[in-house]
């Protein structure tokens, strides 16, 4: 006789319980591509959210949805704003993109930053998070490779989390708070090629430069570019990539 606890074959067996969402800022490039798959790893149903705001390189708007389907992530949104309405970066204005200098030596913030950019990014994602109840959002902004973008300090994601949880509603009723994750943050881009290529990230989806070609192919000169080059060296892999200044980059 079957003991008045067991379950009968014929039940149906309760679904398994959903895995928490996060929403992960996605621009495309090498580091938001690892953070995404840092997310799934930590146990988050990622959510991306891509932003179209006027950058020169909206390649990598088409990079991010190539990742997004990838790592299979549940929703992928992309957000249209303008920020070309007041440029102010050589990444949204007629402004000439820095190349062939040592990125190592430079100490200024550099004209590629966007104003506010990782502010806006945020207020976007954290609206998102409220709607989803997402618990985290994921940023990957590194301060140890470039430290010339002040949206990229630990100070600045500790602050934003901070008045992201005096924003809210969850935050002021005390029923949960909303942390921001920036797990790639201290890490060099050689530590987090390798963290990624662990997690399976395909690099060959992603695009890093400021100035690709027409055609697709990177610069290989840009800040972005070459600091991308150096992680891959120092990694000891290969970039997947084609740049312009490469045999049969065409």
């Amino acid at each position: 006789m079957e003991h008045p606890g067991a379950l009968s074959p014929r039940a149906p067996l309760a679904p398994p319980a959903a895995l928490p969402r996060a929403v992960v800022l996605l621009s495309g490039g090498l580091d938001s591509a690892t953070a995404l798959a840092v997310a799934r790893r930590d146990g988050y149903t990622p959510c991306a959210m891509t932003f179209r705001y006027g950058q020169r390189h909206a390649l990598e708007i088409e990079a991010a949805r190539r990742v997004a389907a990838a790592q299979q992530v549940e929703r992928h949104v992309v957000v249209d704003i303008d920020l070309r309405q007041w440029g102010g970066s050589a990444l949204t204005a007629d402004v000439e993109v820095p190349k062939d200098r040592e990125v190592a030596a430079a100490q200024d913030i550099p004209v590629t930053y966007v104003p506010a950019r990782n502010t806006i990014f945020l207020s976007f994602a954290l609206a998102w998070a409220e709607v989803l109840e997402a618990p985290v959002i994921y940023v990957g902004v590194n301060a140890l490779d470039y430290s010339g973008y002040p949206d990229c300090r630990p100070e600045y994601i500790a602050a934003f989390e901070a008045m992201a949880n005096l924003a809210t509603r969850a935050g002021v009723e005390g029923t949960a708070r909303l942390r921001i994750a920036a797990p790639l943050q201290l890490l060099s881009k050689a530590e987090i090629i390798r963290l990624g290529t662990a997690l399976g990230v395909d690099y060959a989806l992603t695009s890093s430069c400021y100035d690709p070609t027409p055609d697709g192919a990177a610069c290989g000169r840009c800040d972005s570019c070459q600091l991308r080059r150096r992680g891959f060296a120092e990694a000891g892999q290969g970039d997947p990539i084609r740049y312009a200044d490469s045999p049969g980059a065409g």
